[in-house]
């Protein structure tokens, strides 16, 4: 009788941990709580299915989070696959990524990455070139 009990606890555990975690793909991200990060690590799959590590910046604008490359192997990972984990610390969030078309809000990450990232975002912005891939982030469960 007493392992049965045991699973139940653990199981029951999981359940109350699994969204402070952040790592449940179907839930709604706290973007505000992640605001003040300067650097996130997105994983990607290269073609050859090998997964790729970058850091980049992230911003928040609105409560929404976005990333921003130029012509970078990771930026054709995602457009070949939408599919990436963004690890922020310890926590690790499947997302997938929309491709920010609408000027305003392309605008707007870009002036939450300049009040952020200042001189530093100035210098890297020939680099990322005239029009950078700007990505909203999103569960992968949402359409």
């Amino acid at each position: 009788m007493r392992a049965p009990v045991q699973a139940t606890f653990l199981l029951a555990l999981l359940v109350l941990l699994a969204p402070v975690s952040g790592a449940s793909g179907g839930d709604a991200i706290e973007w505000d709580r992640y605001s003040e990060e300067g650097t996130v690590t997105v994983l990607t799959t290269d073609e050859d299915g090998s997964t790729r590590e970058t850091k980049v910046w992230l911003a928040v604008v609105d409560g929404q989070g976005y990333i921003r490359t130029g012509k970078t192997r990771w930026g054709g990972n995602l457009e070949r696959n939408p599919e990436l984990v963004l690890r922020i610390g310890e926590t690790e969030l499947p997302l997938r990524v929309e491709f920010v078309t609408d000027q305003s809000e392309r605008d707007a990450v870009k002036a939450a990455l300049r009040a952020k990232h200042g001189f530093s975002d100035w210098i890297l912005s020939p680099v990322r070139g005239s029009h950078p891939k700007i990505m909203r982030l999103v569960p992968r469960e949402a359409q």
